[in-house]
């Protein structure tokens, strides 16, 4: 499966799923967990959703697409 996801894409949805992760730490609750699919999709630059919508936010011919 191609990247579709690009650095910047990748940068918010990384800073995202930690912040959603530690927030439902320090609430000591399940809902952190839900900060895994944005950690997942980030630091592995492939989104589920953006496939059948041909979606992809790699704007940068530098980027990897494997």
């Amino acid at each position: 499966m191609k990247c579709n996801v690009g650095t910047v894409d990748s940068l918010i949805r990384i800073i995202i799923g930690i912040g959603i992760l530690f927030t439902g730490i320090a609430l000591k609750n399940f809902w952190g967990i839900i900060g895994l699919i944005p950690l997942i999709t980030g630091f592995s630059r492939r989104c589920l959703l953006y496939i059948p919508m041909g979606i992809s936010t790699i704007i940068d011919k530098n980027d990897p697409e494997i």
